[in-house]
Formats: structure tokens, sequence, C-alpha cells
């Protein structure tokens, strides 16, 4: 019986975050600084966990983001004011809205609100219907890291 493979994560995450370097580099020496806007409603603890992770790693890359940390009381209306001044300020090339939302918020109503050419998480419908027909502009990153991470380690999933 042969030794089970184990797959390690981190190990992807490193290589891809090497790769990422040069392109970063490209885009600064053309003034472009990668932004990365987050807005997490409300107090879910892995929810936070995972918006810190990202900003640390934005900023070890020094990379722009920012995160907008809003109450679980905050309204649609005031969410939708704040993705639509994202939506219009150049610094910021993607927007994550972190979810869960709260019960008062329209989910769907949030991601359509989205420029689709901002949507990092790619649940916009736009988004959506790119990814289905092949053609992706974003792939919301579970599934693009479980490819990644297959790909990685030559697992090959035919059949």
């Amino acid at each position: 019986m042969s030794e089970p493979l184990i797959l390690s994560g981190k190990d992807v995450s490193q290589s891809v975050y090497k790769s990422l370097l040069n392109r970063i580099s490209i885009l600064k020496d053309h003034n472009i600084t990668p932004g990365l806007a987050v807005v997490l409603v409300g107090e879910d603890p892995a929810s936070q966990v995972y918006v810190q992770s990202k900003t640390k790693k934005f900023k070890q890359l020094n990379l722009n983001t920012e995160s907008f940390k809003l109450l679980d009381s905050t309204t649609e209306d005031e969410l939708l004011n704040i993705i639509h001044d994202l939506n219009e300020n150049d610094q910021f090339h993607g927007i994550l809205v972190q979810l869960p939302l709260p019960r008062q918020i329209d989910t769907q109503q949030i991601i359509e609100a989205i420029d689709p050419e901002k949507d990092v998480d790619g649940f916009h419908p736009e988004n959506a219907g790119l990814l289905s027909i092949g053609k992706p502009r974003f792939i919301s990153c579970t599934p693009k890291g479980i490819m990644r991470i297959l790909s990685h380690y030559n697992i090959d999933l035919k059949g």
C-alpha cells in the first residue's frame, strides 16, 4: 500500500504568491498598485479572521487595501452607498463584500450592486454567466484554490 499524498495548501500558496511578485512589479512599473476594498458587516468571528488574512497578505505584498468594518445594524441602503462609492473609487480594483450579511440586508441586491469588473468573488450575475460559458473574469476563491492545489500536485480529475 502506498503512502497517502498530503496536499499542502500552504506550500501552494507560497508558490502562488512568489509567482505574483513579477506581475505586481510590472503593474507598479506602470504606476498601478492593485487595490482591494474589503467590506465586513457585523462581528462574525470566522469572517473577521478571513478579512484579516486578506488584508495582511495585501500589506505584505505592498498592495493597497482597506477594510470597511460596519456594525451588524447597518442598513441595506448604507451598504449600497458604500459599494457605490467603492465602485467609483479608482484606488480599488477589487471589492470583496464578506458573506454572510445580516438578515436585514438582501445579499443578492448587494452582489448585483458591485461593479462586475471589481467583483473579485465572481458572484455578480455577469461574472457567474461568464464562468458558466467558460470565459471567467473572476473565479470564486475556494474552488479556484482547490483547483490550484490539485494542479500543483499534478492530480488529474478526468474520469
